[in-house]
């Protein structure tokens, strides 16, 4: 089925997700069109993480429909059109950086013309390549994961949390970095506490409400 040429890169229709029955976010109806950012805001326990792990589809919603590009979200075509960053930095310990970094690239592409040298000292991470992942700091772990985004192919960021472990370079990197993914006509959702300035694009807000555990 082919989408249709207004179709936004990513929709939500009714979703909802619930743990032991308890519901932790939903129903929500959403839509991020390519060239845009969705700000997810809310305090811990809002389910930020939770949503963001269902539309990578790593949890399955309770109820609601997922549309990428227009068409269902079976997973053959997230793992083509959506990039997930989450708390932790998805790095193999024993190996270096560059070794991580051309293992993920061989599970899920490269961004045409990129290279991971390039990639690397884009993040303040040039000089690092040959360092086992274990000796780096939270910081340049995330600088790492960093990297691994930018290298990806997918039209779709799914960031959550991206600024935290990060000093106020760190986080003028990751504002950078989404803005180019949104000049490029991709599109990113990012979480927050609220603690740090929205990127400076194009945004959408969406506001979750804090639910007893």
């Amino acid at each position: 089925m082919t989408a249709p040429a207004s179709a936004p890169l990513l929709a939500a229709r009714g979703l909802a997700f619930a743990r032991n029955e308890a519901p932790v976010f939903g129903p929500l109806d959403f839509v991020v069109d390519a060239g845009e950012a969705l700000l997810v805001q809310g305090g811990n326990g809002s389910g930020k993480t939770t949503l963001l792990r269902v539309l990578a589809g790593l949890l399955r919603a309770d109820a609601g429909q997922i549309l990428v590009q227009g068409r269902p979200a079976e997973a053959s075509l997230r793992a083509l059109a959506i990039a997930y960053l989450g708390h932790l930095p998805a790095l193999k310990g024993e190996l270096s950086v560059l070794e991580n970094l051309e293992f993920l690239c061989g599970l899920q592409g490269r961004r045409p013309g990129q290279e991971t040298s390039s990639a690397l000292a884009a993040v303040g991470m040039a000089g690092y390549e040959d360092a086992p992942a274990r000796q780096l700091s939270a910081g340049q772990r995330k600088r790492v994961a960093l990297a691994r985004m930018w290298l990806s192919p997918a039209p779709l960021w799914l960031l959550d949390e991206p600024y935290a472990n990060l000093d106020l370079d760190g986080i003028n990197l990751v504002n950078r970095m989404i803005s180019a993914q949104l000049r490029d006509g991709g599109a990113a959702l990012v979480t927050t506490h609220g603690a740090y300035a929205a990127p400076p694009v194009r945004t959408r807000m969406l506001e979750l409400t804090e639910r007893d555990a």
